[in-house]
């Protein structure tokens, strides 16, 4: 008898809890939570001071009722950003966030109210919050606690975002060729002939300048030069376009396919350029150098022009022999 009422009252404490947390949960339940970059750039690993994500983050009052909810002054209590790799493996959290948190301090806070419709954005930096020290693709979404982090039951999950970071360019590799590392207003591609495009997609690659070795790349059409990956790219919707090609270009980055393409020179000839007012190609003999020997291969680079700017599309490879 004593265990059968030992289990009534732990039921009738977890029913109450059930009520308390529904009850806590209801105001937000027209909320929502959105997150857009801000002033999109080319995005490095590195501290957060040197290579910053900025984040514009927006909640929004969907409903009738006055929303209220609360905002710290350090966003780390009101916050967690996540981010994911394709293979599902979370980043870790920043060192400080997890002193915060760990440590007594008092957390200032506002509350601030919406009213139908209305919306309170604001920006912050991902690296505040998350490790990220390498390059590749991620997925990134935001849990907003809108009573602050200790309760951080009641949260709001926003949209995801599809994070690329590229890895970060050498100096002496942005003095080979000019680039401006923190935006992408000069990574514009120019009118150049198609030898032209060739070779500086090269030498690209020579100098590991990731962000010009595709700005002439149409990813999309290398991407669709596998039967199973074209077969899934031409079912699925323009968002999942989007993402399978920022995979791609990652691995492509980090020489899990397609090695011929990204294959890196110690040397290179143009030997032979053709084409006509939209098509081409660029014959190119290539030198790679190995510890005992050196091997000596001939690309073809297919090129066509899309409003004045030549793309390379395709290529073969023919194997020349060792030297």
């Amino acid at each position: 008898m004593k265990i059968r009422k030992l289990l009534y009252i732990v039921a009738v404490f977890f029913v109450f809890g059930q009520i308390a947390f529904s009850q806590d949960a209801q105001p937000f339940s027209q909320a929502s939570v959105s997150i857009k970059y801000y002033n999109k750039t080319l995005y490095y690993p590195g501290s957060a001071e040197d290579t910053p994500v900025f984040v514009h983050i927006t909640v929004k009052n969907n409903g009738s009722e006055t929303l209220r909810f609360k905002l710290a002054d350090d966003r780390a209590f009101s916050m967690d950003f996540n981010a994911y790799t394709v293979k599902n493996n979370r980043l870790e959290q920043t060192d400080s966030i997890i002193d915060k948190r760990t440590s007594y301090q008092t957390v200032y806070f506002r509350e601030i109210a919406l009213e139908q419709g209305e919306e309170y954005s604001f920006v912050e930096n991902v690296k505040d919050f998350l490790k990220i020290d390498e390059a590749s693709v991620y997925y990134l979404e935001l849990i907003f606690y809108p009573e602050l982090y200790k309760a951080k039951y009641l949260s709001l999950k926003s949209n995801r975002l599809t994070l690329e970071i590229h890895p970060s360019p050498s100096s002496a590799s942005s003095s080979y060729i000019p680039v401006k590392e923190t935006t992408a207003e000069i990574l514009k591609p120019q009118e150049l002939s198609p030898d032209k495009v060739v070779e500086q997609t090269i030498v690209a690659r020579q100098k590991s300048l990731w962000d010009q070795y595709f700005l002439y790349m149409d990813v999309e059409s290398l991407l669709k030069r596998t039967p199973s990956l074209q077969k899934k790219y031409i079912s699925v919707s323009a968002e999942e376009r989007d993402r399978m090609i920022s995979v791609f270009k990652a691995d492509l980055m980090q020489s899990r396919i397609e090695n011929d393409i990204i294959a890196v020179p110690e040397r290179f000839e143009i030997e032979k350029t053709t084409y006509s007012p939209t098509e081409g190609s660029v014959v190119v003999l290539e030198w790679f150098k190995y510890q005992n020997f050196s091997e000596k291969k001939r690309y073809t680079y297919k090129v066509r022009q899309r409003e004045g700017i030549w793309q390379i599309y395709d290529y073969n490879v023919v194997n020349l022999g060792t030297e």
